[in-house]
């Protein structure tokens, strides 16, 4: 089982990079690439804030007037446009649309795994590095809450709780993590638990070590 070791600021960038994927144009918009869920291609940042007391993630609530996913807890981040040059820009741009975080304030170091949420999208996670205390400007219309996880508290497996559901008239399975009264599930608490996976893979590979050596 994973045990992330004590981090700094240079041995996360090293560990994450290890995780993560070039970052290109999102994989549904490619020629010949075949989509039969139909899913709509969409890209998410992950941004993992530098503090100095370990690296945190961080999230947003959104807002309860909305009329997808109101007041559940998320990564910002959207639907790929067609101006759009790669899943990089998706994400930069829906972080500044949604928080004003500026795209060259954000240190990128690649994506993880096409994840298929039930409600149709296809998403793509940007990883990022930001600096602890920024001023974040959130777009009232769209975020009700900005807030920092510890990293360490969401890669922990023993806070990953399974869960099942019905939706729509279909059973269907997913994750919680909670943290004090946030309570993180759905998509971005199966983003978060496929980033805990990966991580185990190069962990079990010995890849890992070598970021600590």
């Amino acid at each position: 089982m994973l045990r992330l070791p004590v981090l700094t600021p240079d041995t996360v960038a090293s560990v994450l990079s290890r995780a993560v994927q070039p970052i290109g144009r999102h994989p549904l918009v490619l020629p010949g690439e075949s989509n039969p869920e139909a899913l709509r291609p969409a890209a998410v940042l992950v941004p993992v804030v530098l503090a100095s007391a370990g690296p945190e993630l961080l999230l947003t609530v959104r807002n309860a007037n909305l009329s997808s996913h109101p007041g559940q807890i998320s990564f910002p981040g959207g639907r790929v446009d067609e101006g759009d040059r790669d899943v990089g820009h998706t994400a930069l741009r829906e972080a500044e649309e949604e928080l004003g975080i500026r795209p060259a304030d954000v240190t990128l170091l690649g994506a993880l795994s096409l994840h298929a949420t039930g409600t149709g999208y296809g998403v793509v996670p940007v990883v990022g590095l930001l600096r602890p205390d920024y001023p974040y400007r959130p777009a009232a219309s769209e975020v009700a809450e900005v807030f920092h996880v510890p990293l360490a508290h969401v890669l922990n497996p023993d806070n990953h709780s399974p869960c099942e559901r019905e939706f729509g008239g279909q059973r269907r399975s997913y994750f919680e993590i909670w943290f004090n009264d946030y309570r993180i599930w759905g998509a971005t608490a199966g983003m978060i638990v496929a980033l805990h996976q990966r991580l185990l893979e190069l962990d079990r590979a010995g890849v890992l070590e070598t970021a600590f050596n």
